[in-house]
């Protein structure tokens, strides 16, 4: 019996996201504005980081800044990916923000 009035309001609740006014724009405008954030930021560092490496002389410091580029174009692949990838899958798996809101960054 606890447990049907526990569970009960849950399951009347399924797209609270979907049926918020504004909320799923709010939602993407925000995926889409980090998404942007982390795209500038992998700019600045790839030309801080080859500015630095032009005056480098110590071959271990170029090594650790050419490491440094590569992490960073990392998590901008990772970054541009996890929306679209979560708007298929989510989709796919019938996730209710999935259906709504929409992740793809462009």
């Amino acid at each position: 019996m606890l447990l049907i009035i526990a569970v009960d309001p849950v399951l009347a609740q399924d797209n609270v996201v979907c049926d918020a006014e504004g909320l799923p724009g709010m939602i993407s405008g925000f995926f889409q504005i980090t998404t942007a954030l982390g795209l500038m930021g992998l700019v600045v560092v790839w030309q801080v980081d080859s500015l630095v490496e032009m005056f480098t002389m110590n071959l271990e410091q170029k090594k650790n800044l050419k490491m440094h580029k590569r992490t960073a174009l990392k998590s901008a692949v990772i970054l541009m990916i996890l929306g679209p990838l979560y708007t298929v899958a989510g989709a796919t798996m019938g996730l209710p923000l999935a259906e709504c809101v929409n992740l793809v960054p462009w």
